[in-house]
This record gives structure tokens, sequence and C-alpha cells, in this order.
């Protein structure tokens, strides 16, 4: 995987973490797709319309899905339901090395920081599993904004923490809510390929 970094100097730097940093997203479609099986689904969950929503906030996927299919689901119960599927498959999950790489040659001379759309409970227990939280200073996720991707407010909350101006952050995102997130933001963004 070749990422294209932009030229010019960055004071902080915004990872995502699902499809980023760490390969989760297969695992996450597979959570997905039993949580709403169980929830009335007759057939597998569409994989393409999974990608498109990568990086929207876990509860709001619940109600897309819901309005998508047509189903009479408790947003709630399938979030719940989806997240303790997620969490048994959780240690199968792999780093994405150059994403990684990057982050662990900046680390020492710049401000890191998180931006996802999972709960924080779940993001934490990633970072913990693969060994990644000592790389990021700031861990912004769907807990703490009102508004997620695409909204930018998760990631103006992350420069913020870091205490860099929003313009002076480079994002690595894999998903277009994000991306959209970040370039409402006014910051520059790195796509990281997440179907490989």
């Amino acid at each position: 995987m070749q990422l294209d970094i932009p030229a010019g100097e960055f004071a902080g730097y915004i990872f995502d973490l699902d499809g980023t940093l760490i390969n989760t997203m297969p695992l996450h479609y597979r959570a997905w797709d039993r949580a709403m099986r169980e929830a009335g689904l007759p057939h597998a969950l569409d994989i393409d319309h999974f990608y498109a929503l990568g990086g929207v906030p876990t509860r709001r996927v619940a109600e897309l899905f819901g309005e998508h299919y047509q189903l009479d689901l408790d947003p709630d119960e399938v979030f719940e339901a989806k997240e303790a599927y997620f969490t048994e498959l959780q240690s199968e999950a792999t780093l994405i090395e150059p994403v990684v790489a990057f982050a662990r040659k900046m680390a020492p001379t710049h401000p890191l920081a998180i931006a996802s759309g999972g709960p924080r409970v779940i993001v934490e227990k990633s970072l913990l599993i693969t060994g990644l939280a000592p790389l990021f200073q700031v861990v912004v996720t769907a807990d703490d904004v009102i508004h997620g991707k695409p909204s930018p407010d998760m990631f103006l909350m992350a420069a913020q923490k870091m205490g860099v101006p929003p313009g002076q952050c480079l994002v690595f995102e894999d998903a277009e809510p994000g991306i959209k997130g970040a370039l409402a933001a006014g910051m520059k963004v790195v796509r990281v390929p997440s179907r490989t």
C-alpha cells in the first residue's frame, strides 16, 4: 500500500481507527451482518452499503440500516448486539502497517490523535489490544460529539485537544464520511484504501 502524503509541514496528525490503522472493517461487517439478521434482515447485509457508511457513528448506522431495509428495529438493541459481536472478534484485528509505521515515525515529535466513529469503550480496547494506545495523546470518539462524521466536529475537537490549528493538521481516513468531515474542518487528507 502506497500512501500519498501531501507536501508541506504539519503540526499534528489525526487518524481514523477502523480501516485506517487497524484492519477491522471485515470484522465490523461480520458483526453488523449477524446483528441485522437477528433484527429481521432476511439476507446478507449489502457489503457496499456497509462500506459507504464507514466512519458514521455506530448507533446512527443502526438507524440508517433500519431505514434502508425498511425494518422496524430498535437502534439501541441492534447497536448493543453489534458491539457485543464485534468484541468477540476484536482480537482477530491486524494492523495496517504503512499507516501505523507513519504514526510511529511522527509520534516522538508531533501530537497524534484518534478521531473514530466507534464508541469509546470499543476504540480504547482496540488501541490496547494492538499496542497502539501509547502513540495517541488524544482520543476522540462518537461519545464525545453530538454530530459524528461527516460533520467536522470530531476533527475540530481533536485539533483543539492537541493544541494545533485545524489547517495545520493532516488526517488519515479510509471512508467517505470521514474524508468529508476532515475537509470540512479545513484539513488535508490522506486516503487509506480499506478494501484491499
